[in-house]
């Protein structure tokens, strides 16, 4: 465990990650116009065949860089669940955004330990998690941006160090807010968002809860709240918030009966998150 978390270590992590996701996004950026085969398709979200082939295509490479660490992934796992570490992985983070030809989608890469092996002294997340994020990318193929993050190391956005914004008034704010694909839960978060929305500048729907973490880590926005997200939705981006000096808050969501781990999530700059209630 000691030699997965050294320094060296994280950084031929950041490397293989870094390199798969961008391989991965390749793919995104070619197929962003041709025709999507769905696999499935509900009231609130499509899955599409493209998302299981480049979750393979992750999975290849980051197995064959680091065969004794599994992969925990939107399209399945593979790999020894036992394990003290973890790859968490979405292929395609923004899948109805991308099924639509709309260019707002991303890759989503993280390296995680769990929890009680980090050492006290490493910085944490706020809120509870099982598991700790030493490694993050993301990948937006679109605009070629690649943001990568290691714990305790500053956030960067191509290779530049970034910061979260220093805005400290919510009515100056620009907030992203999302929300899940159940009824129960839309209904919940419709209130949260009708407050945020006489409050806030301005509230934003993007569709990729990975980019809005991004977003949130290099000042586009202050501040990201959703109360039902994934694991790997966040995995990466809680990361890269909070090497870039902002604030990343999770509790597991009670609601959970898939198996499948979620969560109630905010996610700012720091200097507003006094001013933003915990969505219940």
């Amino acid at each position: 465990m000691e030699e997965t978390l050294s320094l060296r270590t994280l950084r031929s992590a950041l490397k293989v990650a870094t390199e798969t996701a961008v391989a991965a996004g390749e793919q995104l950026r070619r197929h962003l116009h041709s025709a999507k085969a769905i696999q499935l398709a509900t009231h609130h979200d499509v899955k599409l065949e493209l998302d299981v082939r480049t979750q393979e295509q992750i999975q290849r490479r980051l197995r064959r860089a680091f065969p004794e660490i599994p992969v925990v992934g939107e399209e399945g796992s593979c790999g020894d669940a036992s394990t003290e570490v973890r790859w968490v992985v979405d292929p395609i983070d923004g899948t109805v955004n991308f099924a639509h030809n709309i260019p707002h989608a991303c890759v989503c890469i993280a390296l995680q330990v769990r929890a009680s092996r980090v050492p006290p002294e490493m910085p944490r997340s706020c809120g509870t998690a099982a598991w700790v994020t030493m490694v993050g990318v993301i990948h937006d193929p679109f605009v070629n941006e690649v943001w990568t993050a290691v714990r305790g190391e500053p956030a960067r956005l191509n290779g530049r160090v970034i910061r979260v914004s220093r805005t400290a008034r919510l009515q100056e704010a620009m907030i992203m807010i999302g929300f899940s694909k159940t009824r129960s839960n839309l209904e919940k978060s419709l209130p949260y968002f009708a407050w945020l929305a006489r409050r806030a500048r301005k509230v934003r729907i993007m569709g990729s809860a990975g980019l809005g973490l991004a977003y949130v880590a290099c000042g586009r926005f202050d501040a990201y709240i959703e109360r039902q997200v994934r694991l790997w939705d966040i995995a990466a981006g809680g990361l890269l918030v909070e090497c870039a000096g902002g604030r990343f808050w999770t509790r597991p969501w009670s609601g959970s009966n898939t198996g499948r781990e979620a969560y109630v999530m905010v996610a700012s700059n720091g200097l507003l998150d006094a001013l933003l209630p915990r969505p219940k």
